[in-house]
């Protein structure tokens, strides 16, 4: 994983442990968490505007319909 091995990787969460406190490290998880979540959420979602032009056939009948 990126050449770095355990004794990197220690040092690495003790870093970000001084930065941001043990108290607020999950805190940060949940957030990142969500994050990864609701972007999975909005990029598997279909569109909700559906903006494809009608083709000339269904607007001529639908016309011809609201004018009867």
């Amino acid at each position: 994983m990126f050449g770095l091995g355990a004794s990197e990787l220690i040092i690495i969460l003790v870093i970000v442990v001084i930065l941001f406190g043990a108290t607020r490290l999950p805190e940060i998880g949940k957030g990142i968490g969500e994050a990864i979540k609701n972007f999975k959420k909005a990029s598997s979602a279909p569109d909700e505007i559906d903006v494809t032009p009608k083709n000339k056939t269904e607007g001529s009948e639908a016309n011809k319909e609201s004018k009867s």
